[in-house]
């Protein structure tokens, strides 16, 4: 199957109950049993519900992968997996990243005994001079959250066999459309479902995708042990999301490519960071292992000033000022405090990250709308501020 048909049919049949098209939303947290230990392999909704595994195997497909596993949240996936590892094991991690990635790692596993390295991954020689007998896995996400790096993965993927090292990849901001990157030689792709494969903004959600059948028989072990699952409801609507995944993605990158071409002409703007520009660091990467460049933007004014970066956020109309990003509706986030505040501002500068970048998810609306929104919150910021 090609992807949007995949989107719409991948593990999904007729209720054999009723024949209803589309998959029941099973709201029930037990089962009936003919017999102690006699089912119909469901015993507890914890453990196993049939909405829950119908978006499972959905999103195996989308990820070309054999198994998949969906949590109550991006973070509980990147938790789950990282329980995996012992006391002692070292991740190198991409510098570049999501603030509650980092926060999970430094705060929480740190104290457990993992070592994180967070480093930049832009040239993937960097990474192995990094590896210690004591390594064991390698942790990407590309395109970066908000700096829009780009990292090779099939570059990494090679150290990573080379050395005997899982290899993941937060595939969140591309999404299953536009990169596949167990296709690549990723051992592990994570997805924070809330974003573009739910779509809608209206469901929080994380998930894991992997070939590997030792790893899959660990994860499926810890979704059941640790219990941080996600309720038929929200699995049902995202379903129902992944069933315009393709034609969503299609206009968020159309839309994604339009307002970086027309901040970059605007001349109160300083710098767009878009890897779809061909003078983007890894542009070349960027053209190779995705589809097309997605509907991200980030991009900071030629003042550097947060009265000004603050006054355009607070003048916007069609765009929201709020967290999270992928859905329909047009988003914008100052990362410094919101999705990155728990970053410390020494950590985040050093990656590149300043406290006057803002980054915008572009939407599918009309573009046009889109502009003429950009257009009018900048110059309210400038007529704000010289007064």
């Amino acid at each position: 199957m090609k992807f949007g048909t995949k989107a719409i049919h991948a593990g999904v049949h007729p209720d054999p109950s009723t024949g209803a098209v589309m998959t029941p939303i099973f709201q029930t947290s037990t089962y009936a049993q003919e017999a102690p230990g006699v089912h119909k392999g469901y015993e507890y909704s914890r453990t196993h519900n049939p909405t829950r595994d119908a978006l499972q195997k959905n999103l195996a497909a989308l990820e070309n992968g054999k198994y998949g596993f969906v949590f109550s949240s991006g973070l509980a996936a990147t938790d789950t997996l990282m329980r995996t590892l012992k006391p002692g094991d070292e991740v190198i991690v991409t510098n570049d990243l999501y603030g509650g990635t980092y926060r999970l790692f430094r705060r929480v596993h740190e104290t457990y005994g993992l070592k994180f390295h967070f480093i930049n991954m832009e040239n993937v020689a960097d990474v192995e001079q990094y590896i210690t007998e004591n390594t064991r896995m390698i942790w990407v996400e590309t395109p970066t959250n908000p700096l829009m790096k780009i990292i090779d993965i099939a570059g990494v993927a090679r150290i990573a066999k080379k050395h005997g090292l899982l290899l993941t990849v937060d595939n969140t901001f591309a999404s299953p459309y536009l990169q596949n990157p167990l296709d690549l030689g990723a051992d592990i792709v994570m997805h924070s479902v809330t974003k573009y494969l739910g779509g809608h903004s209206d469901v929080v959600m994380g998930a894991l995708v992997t070939s590997h059948e030792a790893l899959a028989e660990q994860l499926a072990f810890l979704q059941n042990a640790v219990g941080a699952v996600p309720g038929p409801m929200d699995c049902f609507l995202v379903l129902r999301g992944i069933k315009t995944l393709h034609l969503r993605m299609r206009q968020h990158c159309e839309n994604g490519r339009v307002i970086a071409e027309w901040l970059e002409q605007h001349p109160a703007v300083g710098k767009v960071y878009y890897p779809g520009f061909e003078t983007h660091p890894n542009h070349h990467v960027a053209r190779k292992q995705m589809k097309d460049f997605g509907g991200m933007v980030s991009f900071t004014f030629k003042e550097d000033d947060m009265d000004l970066a603050k006054a355009f956020m607070s003048n916007l109309q069609v765009f929201t000022l709020a967290e999270s990003l992928g859905g329909v509706e047009s988003l914008c986030c100052h990362p410094a405090t919101m999705t990155h505040a728990s970053i410390p501002k020494e950590e985040r500068e050093k990656a590149g990250l300043r406290d006057t970048l803002i980054r915008l998810s572009v939407g599918v609306e009309d573009v046009e709308d889109l502009i003429a929104d950009l257009a009018q919150a900048i110059e309210k910021a400038f007529q704000a501020v010289s007064k």
